[in-house]
């Protein structure tokens, strides 16, 4: 599965979010590591060389979740780090949308990887 090649699609309430079999299927598909919170949300911590680099990579992001329509919790915290959040609200827990977008962050990462301290 090419989940940088899928497009996020809408999610309606009622939609039975991912068990853990699913996540089991989908998570290995991600090339960095993503933490599985609580079975609901995806996670990763990024370290960058600098506040700057920090804040590109966030606006970098926001420019694909606008495209996707899928909207990650985006925290900047310290003068360098990064916390990305995937969860689809709409369903409580996580679709194959959280990890589409998970894999084209980590497309993106390949671009800024000079920036980038760590990831995970």
């Amino acid at each position: 599965m090419n989940l940088t090649s899928k497009k996020c699609v809408p999610c309606e309430g009622g939609t039975p979010p991912f068990g853990e079999e699913k996540i089991k299927e989908y998570l290995p598909e991600l090339k960095t590591q993503w933490s599985v919170v609580n079975g609901k949300k995806l996670r990763q911590d990024f370290i960058f060389k600098n506040f700057a680099s920090a804040v590109a990579f966030v606006n970098r992001v926001a420019e694909i979740a606008e495209t996707e329509g899928h909207h990650p919790d985006i925290l900047i915290h310290g003068w360098n780090k990064v916390q990305i959040n995937l969860s689809t609200h709409a369903i409580g827990g996580l679709s194959e949308n959280d990890f589409i977008l998970a894999a084209k962050i980590e497309k993106l990462l390949a671009k800024t990887n000079p920036a980038l301290i760590s990831a995970g």
